[in-house]
């Protein structure tokens, strides 16, 4: 069996001000947040990140020393990284509304949902057999990519999960399906 710990990063300036991101990092009380929840995690047989600097120093927060994947890498916002999505939505609308309602496209120049989608349930299935404990720090877009794959929804269906800053979201595999697994109280 393999359980898979997903850790979405912490939060930073892009989180608070509704921008797409850049590489920036953590903010003060990001770190000492994730400080908060290095508890709750169990040993991890092997840890991956996304190369960017915000999963960086959530990793170091944890007292984790990740293996860094581009398959973890958040979208690629292309010319929108930066903007807010107030600025999008008035520049663009119709492009925002595109993005959101056809997952095949990319009018950013960026990545497409859907190429996110097919890179996550790669990686995914590349560890469907491997056993022991999983963590893989990364961004809501890769969350989101796991759990549509993970329930066989269709790619529309990406933006109906919201991941937060910190979400922690836990997947098994038998060997031949992963699975959602929601962590209960302990006694």
């Amino acid at each position: 069996m393999t359980r898979l710990t997903w850790i979405c990063h912490g939060s930073t300036a892009a989180n608070r001000e509704a921008r797409f991101p850049l590489d920036e990092p953590l903010n003060e009380k990001a770190v000492i947040a994730t400080q908060a929840i290095a508890p709750r995690l169990r040993h991890a047989d092997n840890v991956f990140a996304s190369p960017t600097l915000r999963t960086r120093q959530t990793a170091d927060a944890l007292g984790l020393q990740p293996a860094f994947s581009d398959a973890l890498a958040d979208c690629d916002f292309g010319r929108w990284a930066g903007r807010s999505i107030a600025e999008i939505q008035q520049a663009e609308p119709e492009n925002l509304a595109a993005w959101m309602a056809r997952p095949e496209e990319a009018p950013h120049g960026g990545e497409a949902i859907a190429a996110v989608c097919t890179r996550v349930n790669a990686w995914l299935s590349q560890r469907l057999q491997a056993g022991g404990h999983i963590v893989a720090i990364t961004h809501a877009a890769v969350i989101r990519a796991a759990i549509i794959s993970t329930l066989n929804a269709p790619v529309a269906s990406f933006w109906i999960a919201d991941i937060e800053p910190l979400a922690i979201v836990h997947m098994t595999s038998n060997g031949s399906r992963w699975s959602l697994r929601v962590e209960g109280a302990t006694a």
